[in-house]
């Protein structure tokens, strides 16, 4: 086992990030993640190193230990990254960096490395939105010569702009989670219960090299739609769609090195009335209007406000994924990234640039009828997109 990505693209990453820290006036910078089991917050120390905590995350605090499942990386410009582990005895031939120790309290070590470098002043402090209050104010006390900042985008912002590698492992992707939505289609629309399709659609993404995260089923008809999820806890239930009702499913996660995709379909079992799929083929419009737009350069606002032009011309009623989620889309990268294209969760100045990844997504539903969802994934490209995720989008001639 080795490497998917290269040393020499570690060794650009780290620079872009040097580049980046010196443009926001940095010297140092801490950048954390919480792996171990989880991926959501992996993927700015996975970038950069290769590494993945196998700890649970989960174990209670104890005198012995603390912060299990974090890690760090201290990036000083012009020198290694040094990577700062939960773990003992990693395997130096899957990391990016030769420089590499491991803590019971990873809060502390890396305070002690820090002090031990007689680093003072303001220190970039990435990952604030999920390092525990506790562990932060361990690493606190340990430095009062530091002013910790936060600066959470510091390393989403480089890695926005993929490599010619790192589409290779989204078009890789892209195969494994058509494959898996495929399958869970095809056992939802023959009888089987969301289950038994959830944990085909997983079989066939963890066989490639995947870990499906979250895989959310609903079924029924009118308001039986209304949540994303039938069965909130596990996302799938035991229950068997019926003859008539509307089907909808998402299978998201890192499905291959570590990089998210997350498509989502709607159809019926059976033959769908004029509603249903007029329902279903008007959420499809938003989505593709959305994507048919795409091109570089174009400002996430834009694609907003043609998501909620299109969605006031097919009309619908209030839904509660649509509640949750007002937007168009996202940008794909170890995690959803920015910029996310809906009227309040983008910037003025977000755009969408070539051999970025990325989502259009729509939610619909109306009263009576159910509730529809659709997501796509792509690159973008100089001319507009190149689909990753080619589960057909009705299941119907």
């Amino acid at each position: 086992m080795s490497m998917y990505f290269t040393q020499a693209e570690y060794e650009q990453r780290w620079s872009k990030v040097e580049a980046e820290m010196k443009r926001r006036g940095y010297e140092v910078a801490v950048i954390w993640s919480r792996s171990g089991g989880t991926h959501e917050r992996c993927g700015d120390v996975l970038y950069l190193t290769n590494w993945y905590s196998s700890h649970s995350g989960h174990e209670p605090e104890n005198p012995l230990w603390s912060a299990r499942a974090h890690a760090a990386v201290i990036m000083q410009r012009g020198q290694k990254p040094h990577l700062h582990m939960d773990e003992p005895s990693p395997r130096l031939e899957m990391l990016a960096t030769d420089r590499a120790d491991w803590h019971m309290h990873p809060a502390l070590g890396v305070a002690e490395e820090l002090n031990h470098r007689k680093v003072k002043g303001k220190v970039a402090l990435v990952g604030s939105d999920f390092f525990g209050v506790k562990f932060m104010r361990q690493l606190e006390q340990a430095t009062p010569d530091i002013e910790w900042v936060f600066e959470d985008d510091l390393v989403q912002k480089p890695r926005l702009i993929k490599s010619p590698r790192e589409l290779e492992a989204f078009r890789e992707a892209g195969e494994i989670v058509t494959l898996g939505l495929n399958a869970m289609f095809k056992l939802l629309l023959a009888g089987k219960s969301e289950r038994e399709a959830a944990g085909e659609a997983a079989k066939i993404v963890v066989s490639r090299g995947g870990v499906p995260t979250l895989i959310r089923c609903s079924h029924g008809v009118g308001d039986a739609m209304t949540n994303f999820a039938r069965d909130p806890l596990t996302g799938a239930s035991a229950d068997v769609p019926k003859v008539g009702d509307m089907v909808r499913a998402w299978l998201m996660g890192p499905m291959f090195q570590g990089y998210w995709l997350d498509p989502g379909r709607t159809t019926v079992r059976g033959k769908p009335t004029t509603a249903q799929r007029s329902l279903i083929e008007d959420c499809g419009k938003i989505v593709e209007g959305v994507m048919a737009a795409i091109r570089p350069g174009i400002k996430a606002k834009e694609l907003a406000r043609i998501g909620d032009r299109i969605t006031t011309e097919v009309g619908g009623d209030p839904d509660q994924a649509g509640e949750q989620w007002p937007l168009y889309g996202h940008s794909n990268g170890l995690f959803f990234e920015r910029p996310i294209y809906g009227e309040n969760t983008c910037t003025d100045d977000e755009t969408l640039e070539e051999n970025m990844v990325a989502s259009s997504e729509a939610f619909l539903m109306r009263n009576g009828v159910g509730a529809a969802g659709f997501e796509q994934n792509f690159i973008v490209t100089k001319t507009g997109i190149e689909l990753l995720t080619m589960t057909p989008m009705y299941f119907w001639d």
